[in-house]
């Protein structure tokens, strides 16, 4: 049997349709679809237009099978850029199949090849899956820290509080 053909390459405009595919398919798996507020206008706007971020998409022969999403941080204490991993995602028809590993090594030899001074990334608490493939990729959890979120809402509101 043949063994099918593996590529990854940066998105294109008109891989929108399947980002937003593969981050609504994030959403259910984690289950936070009542989060989601992008369009595919937005996606345009923020990637492409703007490049707050990059996209990579992984294909087996033509299909795609997953994506990965991530933008440009910066460290007071390394002194230097780094990158930030917002989405692996790899559809579930395609995972345990090393293509989330090859999509996770693409963006460290990004990482690497751009001097970042750390590539970083969040995981849900219950996705064993997950934290067991980073562990075995010697990845460490940062248990002194916890993230902290405000939505666009509640900026509005410290604005709003700070003008008072």
């Amino acid at each position: 049997m043949r063994e099918k053909k593996f590529s990854i390459r940066f998105a294109k405009i008109k891989d929108i349709p399947i980002i937003m595919k593969f981050i609504k398919e994030l959403a259910v798996y984690e289950n936070l679809e009542h989060e989601l507020n992008l369009t595919e206008d937005s996606l345009k706007e923020n990637i492409f237009d703007k490049k707050k971020a990059e996209v990579i998409i992984a294909f087996e022969e033509n299909e795609p099978v997953g994506h990965a999403v991530f933008f440009e941080t910066f460290s007071t204490f390394v002194g230097r850029h780094g990158l930030y991993l917002d989405d692996l995602y790899v559809n579930s028809k395609y995972r345990g199949m090393g293509y989330g590993k090859r999509l996770f090594e693409e963006v460290a030899k990004i990482a690497y090849e751009r001097n970042c001074g750390r590539l970083e990334w969040q995981c849900l608490d219950w996705n064993k899956s997950s934290i067991d493939f980073y562990l075995s990729l010697n990845a460490s959890a940062m248990p002194e820290s916890t993230t902290y979120r405000l939505n666009h809402s509640n900026l509005k509101k410290i604005f709003d509080i700070s003008i008072l």
